[in-house]
């Protein structure tokens, strides 16, 4: 017999937390809430997922498994190496078997979704090349809860936290619409109940319910996903380095590890356009030193094309501790 079945993303940030509330406020039925651990939040997001999922609602925490993705890339290193694989006509670039010994000794599963992600493309995501959200959000949603579902002849609505004022794009967005139907009956819909919200409309809901929104909304953050986000702006760059300086150093060993299973030898976690080089310079030349996450943040605290260093966006802890900052305005 087919059912209906509403499935609430969580990412442990304001949209999806007043999501959730609205499914439970109004009754859903079969209500799933699921949380897709890229490996890439904050330790205090996962905190926070532990607090709705006492306070709120059980949550189910689902990842990407990239354990035969690896062993893949492990084969083609090995064929690279011996003289197996010929390149595509027109490709910028070649592998070398000393290259490919190189990767081959690093390409080992870590565990963590967004490493072991960058690890097989041998790169990190970037806002033109976008694969992470997904790779290690709608995939393992769609794989392991929407579609098992769907082959049971289930109708899935898939509740998802989008609103019209943060993007053309989104904007652009119906509030339902029919992604597809299963072999056995089944379908998949996209619903987005609260796409002509705002922001205050979102933490609104949150007071409505005693939810205390995430903490690090009052720590300068503008959103809570990755930390950092490859989106992030120079003010929430500031942030991180100034309140959480351990995250930049655990990116940095990431580019350590992922540029030595690049084909080209080379791995930022911000693409080039991230600082707006105009020298000529290309993301060949990008190295840990000139555009690593570090000489990211440094550029962060310039102005004027980032050659201006800027006295007044370069904040730092207090003696007391980091004071509240909030671009939501949840400190006053």
């Amino acid at each position: 017999m087919s059912t209906t079945h509403n499935i609430v993303s969580v990412s442990g940030g304001k949209d999806s937390t007043a999501l959730l509330l609205l499914a439970i406020e109004r009754g859903a039925e079969n209500l799933q809430a699921v949380f897709a651990d890229t490996g890439h939040e904050h330790p205090q997001t996962y905190e926070y997922i532990q607090y709705l999922n006492d306070k709120v609602f059980p949550i189910r925490t689902i990842k990407a498994d990239y354990t035969e993705a690896i062993e893949n890339r492990r084969r083609f290193m090995e064929r690279v190496i011996a003289g197996e694989h010929k390149e595509r006509a027109g490709s910028r670039h070649t592998w070398t078997p000393e290259v490919a010994t190189q990767a081959l000794e690093y390409l080992k599963p870590t565990g963590n979704p967004f490493l072991d992600m960058c690890l097989v493309h041998g790169r990190f995501p970037s806002t033109r090349v976008r694969f992470c959200s997904e790779e290690l959000k709608r995939n393992p949603l769609l794989e392991q809860v929407h579609m098992p579902l769907m082959e049971a002849g289930h109708v899935v609505i898939s509740w998802q936290g989008v609103r019209a004022d943060e993007s053309r794009s989104r904007a652009a967005l119906p509030e339902r619409d029919l992604v597809g139907g299963g072999a056995d009956g089944g379908e998949l819909w996209n619903y987005r109940p609260i796409l002509q919200w705002n922001v205050e409309q979102v933490f609104a809901m949150h007071d409505k319910h005693g939810v205390a929104p995430n903490p690090l909304y009052k720590q300068g953050m503008g959103r809570v996903g990755c930390m950092p986000c490859i989106h992030a702006t120079k003010n929430e760059l500031l942030e991180v380095a100034n309140r959480f300086p351990e995250e930049l150093e655990r990116v940095a060993r990431w580019e350590s590890l992922v540029m030595k299973v690049s084909k080209t030898e080379t791995a930022t976690f911000f693409a080039m356009d991230k600082t707006g080089w105009k020298d000529g310079r290309t993301a060949l030349d990008a190295t840990p030193e000139n555009h690593g996450i570090h000489a990211v943040v440094q550029w962060a605290k310039t102005s004027r094309g980032g050659k201006q260093f800027d006295f007044f966006r370069v904040g730092g802890e207090q003696e007391e501790g980091p004071l509240c900052s909030s671009i939501y305005g949840l400190c006053e």
